[in-house]
């Protein structure tokens, strides 16, 4: 099993090469309890991301609370090995750029 630091390394090199220009800025775990590990910068969006090293390995005090409001902020999920593929996948959909309302031009 990976140590939850170096899945978080590799994941953030992941993150910067599938969103390239992206900032990742790993979060300080002693400012706020529970806050994700991870804020991901790109273009007008942004993510939170809080690792594990499984998908069983066990949550701090109020991770879930902040993953959950994050989420409904913006995108926010617990990532590790097991589902990291998926979280990538909704990452890019979540950053995805906006569709612009299309105005009809009529004569």
């Amino acid at each position: 099993m990976k140590r939850e630091n170096k899945f978080q390394s590799q994941l953030i090199a992941e993150i910067k090469e599938l969103l390239p220009g992206c900032k990742v800025l790993k979060n300080d775990p002693n400012y706020i309890q529970g806050i994700p590990d991870l804020t991901v910068l790109y273009k007008d969006r942004w993510a939170a991301l809080e690792c594990k090293r499984s998908s069983d390995a066990p949550h701090q005090p109020n991770q879930d609370y902040y993953v959950d409001e994050m989420n409904e902020m913006s995108f926010a999920a617990f990532v590790y090995p097991e589902n990291k593929e998926e979280v990538l996948h909704e990452l890019q959909k979540a950053f995805r750029p906006r569709r612009k309302a299309r105005v009809s031009k009529r004569k």
